[in-house]
């Protein structure tokens, strides 16, 4: 059944293999291993963040497209959900009706860009993508009526994923059952069901199709296959679970704006953990985000114990500032790369005993 599951694609690497189990654990208990809103925040937009990356990968990693309107999909899934439950009311059928058209929205998206788009070489489609992500981020600032401009729109959850619904009086091993629990695992159930169902996309025949139009395009177009159509599936599959990983976000967060899920920032975030847990695996977008999210979340909080540590040694001390703490972010990021050039995924698979 497990077999199954993830198409026969296992770590390959028990270090790779006890990480990943320590994620998804860790993931899975964290409202009650985690004391505090912040850890459950934290853990909350890790699984946003696995399945925003693994969607990325599947366009970046396994058909070696660069695209930078990702986000855009992310934010029409985040739009459609906040959008519904304004007009609509905070029911189950305005999420259904969001998160439809949003996917429905994104699909036609994904489709013209790659019909249009995916002829161009290298360079030049990834302009083209740019170019329409900022477009799309101009007119959701703009078109307030709808979108709620850059003050953005705050929406009501149905009754059972509200934070005030508590189903039970007494607590569950010391933390109260209440809406906002519910929705953390309503979002990890989502996010384990697409991470699954990314790992049997790219182990089917059409994602070796795909692998192999990455490694080279001009030799798949050879042997029959229309590279073309390959890309722009792998396009609209993508764009579809970007939108999924928006609507999760919004169903969070029962807030959207262009800052939250159009940003640029979001872009080279996603960017940054494909190299760092592994282009081409989709285990990596899982470890990826764990690593990247906890230690943006978490080193300013690292950095203020060693300032203050640090206190008898001025020099040391100001090194240690929590105000730098995107500079021991980057400086973190520079070390990974260059001593898991693979991804960490990728370092450990090839660190891997001999069968």
């Amino acid at each position: 059944m497990l077999n199954r599951l993830l198409s026969g694609d296992y770590p390959r690497s028990k270090v790779l293999a006890v990480l990943l189990m320590a994620c998804l654990l860790g993931l899975a208990v964290a409202p009650f291993a985690f004391a505090g809103v912040k850890a459950l925040n934290v853990a909350a937009k890790v699984l946003v963040f696995v399945v925003l990356v693994a969607s990325f990968d599947l366009l970046l990693g396994y058909t070696g497209i660069v695209s930078f309107a990702h986000t855009m999909f992310f934010g029409i899934g985040a739009y459609g959900i906040a959008i519904a439950t304004s007009r609509l009311g905070a029911t189950w059928g305005a999420l259904a009706v969001g998160l439809g058209c949003a996917l429905l929205l994104s699909l036609l998206l994904a489709l013209a860009i790659g019909l249009f788009s995916l002829r161009v070489r290298a360079i030049f489609f990834a302009m083209i993508t740019l170019a329409v992500a900022a477009a799309f981020q101009t007119l959701a600032s703009q078109l307030s009526d709808w979108t709620g401009g850059e003050d953005g729109l705050t929406f009501k959850l149905p009754e059972w994923l509200s934070p005030s619904f508590e189903p039970f009086e007494e607590e569950v091993l010391g933390v109260l059952i209440d809406g906002r629990l519910i929705t953390y695992y309503l979002l990890f159930v989502t996010a384990v069901v697409l991470v699954l169902a990314l790992l049997r996309i790219v182990n089917s025949p059409f994602g070796r199709v795909l692998q192999a139009i990455r490694e080279n395009e001009f030799r798949a177009e050879a042997i029959g296959y229309r590279v073309v159509v390959y890309r722009t599936l792998s396009s609209v599959l993508s764009a579809l679970f970007a939108c999924a990983a928006g609507a999760m976000l919004a169903l969070w967060l029962r807030y959207n704006g262009p800052d939250t899920s159009l940003s640029f920032e979001i872009m080279m975030d996603c960017l940054l953990i494909v190299v760092i847990g592994g282009m081409g695996t989709i285990y990596g977008a899982v470890v990826g985000s764990v690593l990247f999210v906890v230690a943006q979340s978490y080193l300013q909080d690292l950095l203020g114990v060693a300032h203050e540590a640090a206190s008898g040694l001025p020099w040391l001390a100001a090194l240690l500032s929590p105000d730098r703490w995107l500079l021991w972010l980057g400086l973190l990021f520079v070390l990974s790369v260059y001593y898991f050039p693979t991804g960490v995924v990728g370092r450990l698979r090839s660190l891997r005993a001999p069968p």
